[in-house]
C-alpha cells in the first residue's frame, strides 16, 4: 500500500514519472563504481565522464531547489547561455569521484520529489527554461537525466537507460521546451504544419510561421507534413545525440504528406538546450 509521502507524489506528477526520475538515478548511480574511469571521454562531446557526472549531480541539486522554490540564476533561458552557465559551474565544482557524485545524483533527485511533495499541486515555478509547473519540472529532470545518462552508458560501454515509457514522461518537458528553444535563423521565411507521431504514442502537431513556433498537444487535421519515429530515436534526435539520417536508414524514422521536404528540415529547427 502506496504510504501518504508516495500518494502525494502521485497526485502532483503524471503517473510513472516519479518512479522513472528515482529509477533512473539510480541506474545512473549504478554506471559510477569505485572503479570507474572518471577521465573517459564521452562521445560527441568534450566533456568526460567525471564531467558528465558532476554536471548531473549540480543540475538535480539546481531543479530540486527550484522545485522547493528558490530563486536560482541560472542564464537567460537561451540554449547557448545554459551551456556557458554548465561551464562556469563546472569550473567551480572540483569533485569527479565516482561514488560521491553517484550518491549526490540520487540524493538530488529524492530532494526534488520531496519538495514536490512537499509543495503546492498548482504552484508555477522559474527555471533555466522559463516558468513549469512542477509536472512539467520534472519532466525536464527526467529528461536531462536520460540525455547524459545515455552519454555515461555509452562512453562505459554499458546499457543506456532510455525505454518507450520513460519517453512518454519526457514529453509534457519537451512540447513546453520546443518553443522556447526555436532557432530563428532556421526558422525565419518557414511556415510549415507538422504532425508528429511516436509509433505506438502520443502525438502532437507544430506550426512554424516565420520565427514563431507553437507546439499543440492535438495534431493538425491536414499537416504539410507527417513525421513517425520510433520513440527513443525521436528523444534521442531531439537532446542532439542520433543523427537523423542514420535514424532514417535504419527505418526508424517515416515521413508523408502534401510536402514531405519539409521533414529533413524539422531536427534543425532547434537548438537543444
Amino acid at each position: 500500500m502506496a504510504s501518504a509521502a508516495e500518494q502525494d507524489i502521485r497526485d502532483t506528477l503524471p503517473d510513472g514519472l516519479g518512479a522513472a526520475i528515482r529509477d533512473t538515478a539510480e541506474e545512473i548511480a549504478a554506471l559510477l563504481h569505485p572503479d570507474t574511469d572518471m577521465t573517459r571521454p564521452i562521445p560527441g562531446s568534450e566533456w568526460n565522464v567525471g564531467e558528465a557526472a558532476a554536471h548531473l549531480a549540480q543540475a538535480n541539486e539546481l531543479m530540486a531547489d527550484v522545485a522547493a522554490g528558490h530563486a536560482r540564476r541560472y542564464g537567460d533561458g537561451t540554449p547557448q547561455s545554459l551551456a556557458a552557465a554548465n561551464e562556469r559551474a563546472l569550473a567551480e565544482f572540483d569533485e569527479r569521484g565516482a561514488e560521491p557524485l553517484a550518491a549526490m545524483i540520487v540524493a538530488q533527485a529524492a530532494a526534488y520529489l520531496k519538495a514536490v511533495r512537499d509543495s503546492t499541486a498548482d504552484e508555477t515555478v522559474l527555471t533555466p527554461l522559463g516558468p513549469m509547473s512542477p509536472a512539467v519540472l520534472g519532466s525536464y529532470l527526467l529528461t536531462h537525466m536520460l540525455g547524459h545518462g545515455y552519454d555515461l552508458a555509452r562512453a562505459l560501454g554499458r546499457p543506456h537507460m532510455i525505454n518507450r515509457a520513460r519517453v512518454e514522461l519526457t514529453l509534457p518537458f519537451m512540447l513546453t521546451a520546443m518553443p522556447r528553444v526555436t532557432d530563428t535563423a532556421r526558422t525565419t521565411g518557414l511556415t510549415a504544419c507538422y504532425a508528429i507521431r511516436l509509433w505506438g504514442g502520443t502525438r502532437f502537431g507544430v506550426t512554424v510561421a516565420d520565427s514563431a513556433v507553437s507546439v499543440d498537444a492535438q495534431p493538425p487535421t491536414r499537416p504539410d507534413c507527417t513525421i513517425a519515429t520510433e520513440p527513443v530515436t525521436f528523444l534521442l534526435m531531439a537532446l542532439g545525440r542520433r543523427n537523423q539520417w542514420h535514424a532514417m536508414a535504419r527505418g526508424h524514422i517515416l515521413t508523408w504528406g502534401r510536402k514531405p521536404w519539409l521533414a529533413p528540415r524539422f531536427p534543425s529547427l532547434f537548438t537543444a538546450p
